[in-house]
């Protein structure tokens, strides 16, 4: 399909995903309507993707590695390696797990608790520039997938199995060693997201809320990043005590503030160590969040800026669905937060023609913080061909009509066009 970029590297949900959008494209052009059709290629795809995720299936395709599918091992790693390794390794894991298809997220504990613990231990027991250099970059790749493991952990109230009383409390207090390494302060994404974020959806009251900056000027986007990235702190807590939730304002003040009060003394003790174990994936994360949720909600319809389907996107995409558990489906996300990442190509397609009918927007072949690069950067033309277009309006616009509509959609809004589309901003925290 022209334009349809299918890489090597997609997961399995993306390519079935994909396909089945670029086939309703291709009826599309030909002016077809053939809905039979598209039915059954629905009803086929979705099939097979819940048999992935269901452990009694024979289909049944646990995720091990963010960076392969588990077919690809089975193909590529000695019989031998496969048989005495990987399946023992798979059996024990699954049982530790919350859901049987998150091998991964064990995998990712360990690879954590074996690399990034022990090198910072090691950084302030024999600090050296080059160690120092090294660790950082190692942590500016984990960031991330981790942070995106945490985001289903906040969401889901874990990620390990309840059904051990050692391994529950594991999972309610790995957070508070490996946060810190990551460049998250100690419950502030909880807070922020779940708290807050999800509750306002980029509304006029959300602190990360983007409408109002236009979407495509650096400037506003500085603006937008600086508030978070030196107030944040400030700014979180005032919000809840401004909705009358003076507990969860006075528990995000209290542990913003003794996460910051423990790298001063870190700092007196170890000035190197701590910059580079804590201060420099601390900037890096706080820049890296809000890049992301620029990317996430720069485009919003003006005429239903409060719909979840006109607010955010969905990507099909390596870096934020292989890396990033299923980060791509954000709008899925919105849609039912506390949904497991690997549903979110199963709801996509279910609720597709809900998508085409609410004019949602689905991208591929780029990411969130290239999104966000080539809003700043104004090409329109680039976001325009990685566009995938659904539904029969969509398909049919031009490469040109398509950065046109783009452009639209990165608008500023006015004050008066917030209160007259949110006119019960405010009110929605107290009433939940």
């Amino acid at each position: 399909m022209e334009n349809i970029v299918f890489s090597p590297d997609l997961t399995i949900a993306d390519k079935v995903v994909l396909e089945n959008l670029s086939s309703e494209i291709e009826i599309g052009l030909l002016g077809a309507n053939r809905e039979s059709i598209k039915a059954r290629r629905d009803s086929r795809d979705i099939s097979a993707l819940q048999s992935f995720n269901d452990p009694k299936s024979q289909d049944f395709d646990p995720t091990v590695l963010s960076t392969y599918d588990l077919r690809h091992l089975r193909r590529t790693l000695p019989v031998i390696v496969g048989k005495n390794v990987v399946a023992p390794y798979i059996a024990s894991a699954r049982r530790i797990v919350r859901h049987e298809t998150d091998v991964v997220m064990a995998t990712h504990l360990i690879l954590y608790f074996s690399t990034s613990v022990p090198s910072a231990i090691w950084l302030f027991y024999n600090f050296t520039y080059l160690h120092g250099v090294v660790h950082f970059l190692m942590q500016a790749w984990y960031t991330g997938s981790y942070t995106l493991m945490r985001h289903q952990h906040i969401h889901q109230n874990g990620v390990l199995t309840k059904d051990s009383s050692l391994v529950r409390l594991f999972d309610m207090y790995f957070p508070y060693v490996t946060d810190p390494l990551m460049g998250h302060t100690w419950n502030s994404y909880y807070y922020h997201h779940v708290k807050h974020h999800h509750v306002e959806g980029n509304g006029p009251d959300d602190l990360s809320s983007t409408l109002r900056y236009q979407r495509d000027d650096l400037l506003h986007f500085l603006h937008y990043l600086g508030r978070f990235f030196f107030f944040v702190w400030l700014d979180l807590p005032l919000y809840f005590f401004r909705k009358g939730q003076t507990v969860n304002g006075a528990r995000i003040l209290f542990w913003e503030l003794f996460n910051y009060f423990s790298l001063f003394i870190l700092y007196q003790l170890h000035s190197k160590a701590t910059t580079f174990v804590f201060l420099l994936p601390l900037l890096l994360m706080r820049l890296g969040l809000m890049v992301g949720n620029w990317g996430q909600h720069a485009f919003v319809d003006p005429d239903e800026p409060d719909s979840d389907f006109r607010s955010s996107i969905t990507l099909i995409d390596v870096a934020s669905n292989r890396h990033c558990f299923n980060d791509g489906y954000h709008t899925s996300h919105h849609l039912n937060p506390r949904r497991h990442w690997r549903e979110h190509p199963i709801a996509f397609l279910q609720q597709k023609r809900k998508y085409v009918e609410e004019k949602a927007l689905v991208f591929h072949n780029i990411d969130y913080l290239m999104i966000t690069v080539k809003l700043l950067q104004k090409d329109y033309d680039h976001l325009a061909r990685c566009l995938v277009p659904i539904g029969q309006e969509q398909i049919e616009l031009s490469m040109k009509d398509r950065a046109d509509m783009l452009r639209g959609l990165t608008r500023r809004f006015t004050e008066e066009e917030i209160r007259e589309k949110f006119p019960r901003a405010g009110q929605k925290q107290k009433e939940l």
